[in-house]
């Protein structure tokens, strides 16, 4: 169910934005939300008390955030406690944050290396991810497992790479397993 509602709430913010060309300044905008949500624990508490009426909280959110975000944020976040949808917010603000990364063509990048990668070698696998996907830009997440002995393992949505050097023993060690000798 909250998946449903995060894609009805984050698909009517995102036509919303491309209708007002507000793309740019709604993603922003809701990132640094989601971010403040996230932080601020007792705010979601706050607003998801039943001795708080609807008025109440929408007014705690107007005094928060009236005047640092946009009247169209703003006037969604309104809508959103209306609906006594407070609780969905990080969801909604996570799907809406995806859907305009899918949009403006901006891929989340998730690379695992058995030790530190140099920044030279960080900006190589992005160069080659550019030149080898429909990506204009990436979001790059990098990581060390050791167990990897060495190679990469690159996640790009469901999408994954594994050159490590585990993953090629393991199915050499399969293939030898399969071998019968006579």
């Amino acid at each position: 169910m909250a998946k449903l509602v995060s894609k009805v709430y984050g698909d009517a913010l995102f036509e919303e934005s491309i209708e007002k060309q507000s793309v740019d300044t709604l993603f922003h905008e809701v990132k640094a939300l989601l971010a403040i949500w996230r932080e601020n624990r007792e705010l979601a508490e706050l607003l998801d008390n039943p001795k708080i009426v609807k008025e109440e909280k929408i007014g705690i959110i107007t005094n928060i955030f009236a005047g640092r975000v946009s009247d169209d944020l703003m006037g969604f976040l309104a809508v959103i406690v209306d609906k006594g949808r407070q609780k969905d917010i990080p969801a909604i603000c996570t799907y809406f944050i995806d859907t305009v990364k899918e949009y403006k063509k901006i891929g989340v990048a998730h690379v695992e290396s058995a030790v530190e990668l140099k920044s030279e070698q960080k900006a190589m696998i992005e160069q080659r991810l550019l030149e080898t996907t429909e990506y204009v830009e990436f979001e790059m997440e990098y990581s060390v497992d050791p167990s990897l002995i060495g190679g990469l393992v690159i996640r790009i949505g469901d999408r994954v790479v594994d050159s490590s050097i585990k993953t090629q023993i393991n199915e050499l060690h399969r293939s030898l397993s399969k071998l019968q000798l006579s």
